[in-house]
């Protein structure tokens, strides 16, 4: 059902409100401009995950760009591999994607490709997934007009991802009791915030509450593992409510590492 003025009108503020917490020190008249233009062309939330800004440009996430197709009802999207660009030993891939916004529709075509070398290092071996969502990004961009980029397809979102290394990583142990910065459950929590696009701050302060503990520092292994598997599971069945989960610590002071 389209959303009515009032609803627009609605999402502008909130996505307003939600920037200046989240990016405040890098939002200007500018972006705040283009933000309001993009949430009344496209219905962009910035709560449900759909933009993100990075280095003060914004860019559209997957998620928003399959919830926007969802909303225009999108007849499908075709997707092949193409052979002659993909190389499984060196964990090169190249996908096409084909969008159709309707069935008498021709079809809008995107590429993607995806190597060791422009991926994030989180999502090393993950290669022939993120050429394909880099594909169907761009199909989708084309088929609704998008200008901006897509979070997924710039190779440099791997170096905006290790500049907040130190939010991301859970911190060492301060005794012998706690040993939950094995590289697995890191690795592990690393994956989950960067494939569904969290907040690491957010989950930083969502994990000391979980685990009843004023820092992470203090919390067990046993603890740290049950709460990557709860976050996986829930980001998994509802990433929506999860969001809202999140954001509820908007403002709040996490506690020192």
């Amino acid at each position: 059902m389209p959303r009515t003025p009032i609803q627009i009108q609605n999402l502008a503020s909130e996505n307003r409100k939600l920037a200046r917490r989240l990016w405040g020190e890098h939002l200007d008249s500018t972006r705040l401009s283009c933000l309001r233009d993009i949430t009344k062309h496209f219905h962009l939330s910035v709560a449900m995950g759909d933009l993100r800004l990075l280095e003060g440009t914004w860019y559209v996430t997957h998620t928003g760009l399959v919830r926007l197709a969802q909303r225009r009802h999108c007849a499908g999207i075709e997707i092949e591999a193409l052979s002659q660009f993909c190389d499984p030993s060196s964990a090169r891939w190249s996908f096409k994607a084909t969008a159709y916004k309707s069935r008498s529709c021709r079809g809008f075509v995107g590429h993607g490709d995806a190597d060791p070398s422009n991926v994030s290092p989180l999502v090393h071996g993950a290669e022939m997934r993120v050429a394909e969502t880099r594909a169907v990004n761009r199909a989708l961009r084309k088929a609704y007009g998008i200008g901006i980029c897509s979070v997924e397809e710039i190779g440099s979102f791997a170096g905006q991802l290790a500049s907040s290394s130190e939010s991301k990583k859970l911190p060492q142990p301060a005794n012998g009791n706690a040993n939950h910065g094995g590289p697995k459950v890191r690795d592990r929590l690393c994956q989950i915030i960067r494939q569904h696009q969290l907040d690491p701050n957010l989950v930083k302060s969502y994990a000391t509450d979980f685990c009843s503990v004023k820092t992470l520092r203090d919390a067990t292994r046993e603890q740290v593992e049950n709460f990557v598997t709860h976050l996986a599971d829930w980001a998994e069945k509802d990433r929506n409510a999860l969001l809202c989960q999140l954001n509820s610590y908007l403002g709040q002071k996490e506690g020192a590492a």
